[in-house]
C-alpha cells in the first residue's frame, strides 16, 4: 500500500509563494496566480463593502494586486502575505473613498421603485450597503475585516494599526449602528409579505 502524502505539505506557504513572485517570470507567475486565488475573492469583497462602489472597487482592486505584484521585486520582509494585502487595498480603498463623488442614497432616502420587480433579497442587499456606506469609515472597515473576510480581533488590529480592545469597541459599535439602522427597514419589508 502506498504511503498517504500530506497534502497541506506539497502546497507552499503563502510567504513562499511572495518570494517566488521575485523569481524568474514564469514562476513569478505561477506564485502569484496561486496567491491571487488563495486571496483574491476576499480582497475584493473588503474593497467592496468599503467603497460602496462596484466598478471602483473592482479598479481598486486591481490596483492591490498590481501594487502587491510589484512589491515582491524588492527586498520586503514578508510575514503576513493577507495582512499586507489587506492593507494595501486599506490604502488604495480609503483613497478612493474620500475621492469617489458620494453615489450612494442615504438610508433614510431608500425607497426601491415602486413598478419594478425586485427580489427581496436584492432590496436588503441594498439596504446594507447603503447602512455600511454610512457607517464612520473605521468602523466600517472593522466590520468588514471581520464579517466578510472572517479575520481575528488580532489580524484586524494588524491591518489597520490600531489596538484589539479598539477593534473590539468598532466593531460592537458599528453592529449596534448597523441594527438601529436596518431594523425598521427590515421589519417593513418582512411586513410586506
Amino acid at each position: 500500500m502506498p504511503a498517504r502524502t500530506n497534502h497541506s505539505e506539497s502546497r507552499p506557504s503563502d510567504v513562499e509563494l511572495y518570494y517566488r513572485m521575485g523569481a524568474d517570470p514564469h514562476v513569478a507567475k505561477l506564485a502569484f496566480e496561486e496567491l491571487y486565488h488563495r486571496f483574491g475573492p476576499g480582497v475584493y469583497r473588503y474593497c467592496y463593502r468599503v467603497i460602496g462602489n462596484q466598478r471602483m472597487a473592482e479598479d481598486v482592486f486591481q490596483e492591490t494586486f498590481i501594487n502587491f505584484y510589484e512589491s515582491a521585486r524588492g527586498e520586503r520582509v514578508m510575514i503576513n502575505v493577507e495582512a499586507y494585502l489587506l492593507r494595501i487595498a486599506r490604502n488604495l480603498s480609503l483613497n478612493a473613498k474620500k475621492s469617489k463623488h458620494n453615489d450612494t442614497l442615504p438610508i433614510e432616502q431608500f425607497d426601491p421603485p415602486a413598478d419594478e420587480f425586485s427580489y427581496e433579497r436584492k432590496e436588503t442587499d441594498q439596504l446594507v450597503v447603503a447602512a455600511l456606506d454610512s457607517l464612520p469609515a473605521d468602523y466600517r472597515e472593522a466590520l468588514v475585516l471581520r464579517e466578510y473576510n472572517g479575520l481575528s480581533y488580532s489580524e484586524i488590529s494588524n491591518v489597520v494599526g490600531a489596538s484589539v480592545a479598539t477593534v473590539r469597541i468598532r466593531i460592537f459599535r458599528a453592529k449596534r449602528k448597523l441594527r438601529g439602522m436596518l431594523t425598521p427597514y427590515l421589519t417593513d419589508l418582512l411586513d410586506h409579505d
